[in-house]
């Protein structure tokens, strides 16, 4: 582990290779498992205040498990903040494009200038995921065989995990903080090679 702060960040997040591959994959991380995209505590309140602009991007399923179920839910796991699933499969907030990938509604919205929010913040760092404690932050690399793709063309493009996620950590953490881990990150391959 590397620490940064109150930050402890997975020596994976420099090693290891990932560029998204939508063709491929179709955007499976947003209708496998079992629960939704996590969520910060704050991030419930703004889903709520932007529903109403957000719905509009929405399919129909997505808006009827919303309004059944709230703009966000608890892990029935560990109670923590979630997006809402249609029928248990993916994300209420997941639409499709024409060649059936998946795409996020909120970000759709966030694009046409109708909200001023992204996207979960989760969603937005994955393959990174991040661990509130106490006393300090964990980010970690979330290692899913349905990335493989993604896997593979992370190490055709050679793009470290911390590259490819650099705008939302920056989002994040800030421009000095992603500057420093780029500095952990030179060091690390200097002694570990890349």
């Amino acid at each position: 582990m590397i620490q940064i702060d109150d930050k402890l960040i997975s020596e994976d997040i420099f090693s290891e290779e990932f560029v998204c591959n939508l063709s491929k994959c179709k955007g499976a991380c947003c209708v496998e498992g079992d629960v939704g995209a996590p969520l910060d505590e704050n991030e419930t309140l703004i889903l709520e205040r932007i529903f109403d602009q957000v719905k509009p991007y929405l399919r129909p399923e997505g808006v009827k498990a919303i309004e059944e179920q709230g703009t966000w839910v608890r892990d029935p796991n560990d109670n923590d903040y979630v997006t809402p699933m249609v029928e248990g499969k993916e994300c209420a907030y997941v639409i499709f494009d024409e060649k059936g990938i998946t795409k996020c509604g909120i970000e759709k919205a966030y694009e046409d200038g109708a909200v001023d929010w992204q996207k979960p913040i989760s969603c937005h760092l994955y393959p990174i995921r991040v661990d509130e404690y106490r006393t300090f932050t964990a980010l970690n690399y979330h290692k899913w065989e349905i990335c493989s793709d993604a896997c593979a063309l992370g190490k055709e493009l050679k793009v470290p995990i911390y590259k490819f996620v650099k705008t939302p950590l920056i989002r994040k953490y800030g421009e000095e903080w992603y500057q420093t881990l780029c500095d952990a990150a030179d060091e690390y391959k200097l002694e570990y090679g890349s």
